[in-house]
């Protein structure tokens, strides 16, 4: 009786490819940066009046929920979820994406031998689109954690802005958002893939267990959002800073940052740190292990690897 081989699983390429990253990401994004959202209003509230707000993270939680009801630390949830959706699509799509293309321009053995160059470019590529369609949203966030009784919601929030503002007011934060989020991202992919690189040094990934390839995936994903986290933090606090009002007449964006930057300071810079490293560090380790998974399940494999 002859035997019939199993047909080996298609490979997947183009934008049948690239279309299960971009959701994969889509969704680690969404989920994590949403499930978070009462630490993100917490860390914002702490950066932009850090002489009220002087107790840390947990006295931070208890400020807010005592003043203002337990919902308040769920205040613009929508827009992170939407915003992050369309970032987590645009950030890991695009970052698979100008990867191969770097394989593509500078073949496998050049692109694999300056790996860390690659990496670094085709995560701040990624990012910078990911910002356009994040900016709209992250501002209309800020704005309605900063002024809780400025709109209700996303809806309301995003319309008030566009009828007061117009685009130019979703975009006031555009410098920022880039400083604070190419930095982050570049920071965040290399030292991800360097940490994950040395661990399967060690172990073989050919033979790894779904649950050791997810647990390797959170411990690298956690060392790069530490390190993200510190990297970024300055323009993090100069984005909620210049989200959180409006400029005064015929004042541009590059003079209010000046100013933003004189008055923080180092230290001031650095207001909500540690909220924002257990916020990211914890957003980052579930973001790749969510990542990997869905990737996995989807069969978006292979093609864009250069580790050794």
């Amino acid at each position: 009786m002859a035997v019939v081989a199993a047909p080996a699983p298609r490979q997947l390429s183009g934008i049948d490819l690239y279309s299960r990253f971009a959701f994969a990401g889509a969704v680690c994004c969404s989920v994590t940066h949403g499930a978070l959202t009462p630490v993100d209003v917490v860390k914002t509230r702490i950066q932009l009046d850090p002489l009220k707000y002087n107790k840390g993270l947990i006295g931070g939680f208890k400020q807010v929920i005592g003043q203002e009801g337990f919902g308040a630390v769920w205040t613009g949830v929508g827009p992170t979820f939407a915003g992050y959706f369309l970032q987590g699509a645009f950030k890991f799509g695009g970052y698979e994406f100008f990867k191969a293309q770097s394989i593509n321009l500078l073949g496998l053995e050049t692109a694999s031998n300056n790996r860390t160059a690659v990496y670094l470019a085709s995560a701040a590529a990624a990012e910078f689109f990911a910002d356009i369609a994040l900016c709209p949203l992250e501002a209309t966030r800020i704005r309605l954690v900063s002024q809780p009784t400025f709109a209700n919601g996303l809806i309301g929030g995003f319309g008030k802005i566009l009828k007061s503002e117009g685009l130019g007011g979703f975009y006031a934060g555009f410098g920022p958002i880039l400083f604070k989020q190419v930095p982050y991202t570049m920071s965040k992919f290399v030292v991800y893939e360097k940490v994950s690189e040395a661990i399967y040094g060690v172990v073989d990934k050919s033979t790894a267990s779904g649950a050791m390839n997810t647990t390797i995936n959170l411990g690298s994903g956690l060392i790069a959002g530490f390190a993200a986290a510190i990297i970024s933090q300055p323009a993090d606090t100069m984005l909620s800073k210049i989200n959180k009002t409006p400029g005064a007449p015929g004042e541009g964006t590059t003079s209010r940052l000046i100013k933003i930057a004189k008055e923080l300071g180092l230290r001031g810079s650095y207001a909500g740190i540690g909220a924002r490293l257990f916020m990211v560090g914890t957003l980052t380790a579930g973001q790749f292990a969510i990542y990997g998974d869905i990737k996995k399940a989807l069969g978006a494999t292979g093609g864009v690897e250069i580790s050794k």
